[in-house]
């Protein structure tokens, strides 16, 4: 039960994680295209940024694609043993 528990939550963290990546650039605006650069800081660096919004959307997102692949693992049999290999196999 312990292992089934911290499986899940393992695979939920590396796509949460992926997730983030994918949905980190969408909505920011630089301070040069604000046209507010702060004296210190490059010109691309985000104007204002918002963590709280990032860190939800980015949880349901994964969330949504945990239950994804929960369902067609589990209730479909769809597993990593459904993808087949892209390596040919050499040898008996």
């Amino acid at each position: 039960m312990t292992q089934t528990i911290i499986s899940t939550l393992a695979v939920y963290f590396v796509i949460w994680w992926v997730t983030l990546f994918a949905i980190l650039p969408f909505g920011i605006r630089t301070q040069a295209e604000d046209e507010d650069v702060t004296l210190g800081t490059v010109a691309s660096a985000p104007a204002k940024f918002h963590g709280w919004r990032i860190f939800l959307v980015t949880s349901l997102v994964a969330g949504v694609i945990y239950g994804a692949w929960y369902i067609s693992a589990n209730y479909l049999g769809f597993g990593f043993n459904s993808i087949p290999p892209i390596v040919p196999r050499y040898g008996g």
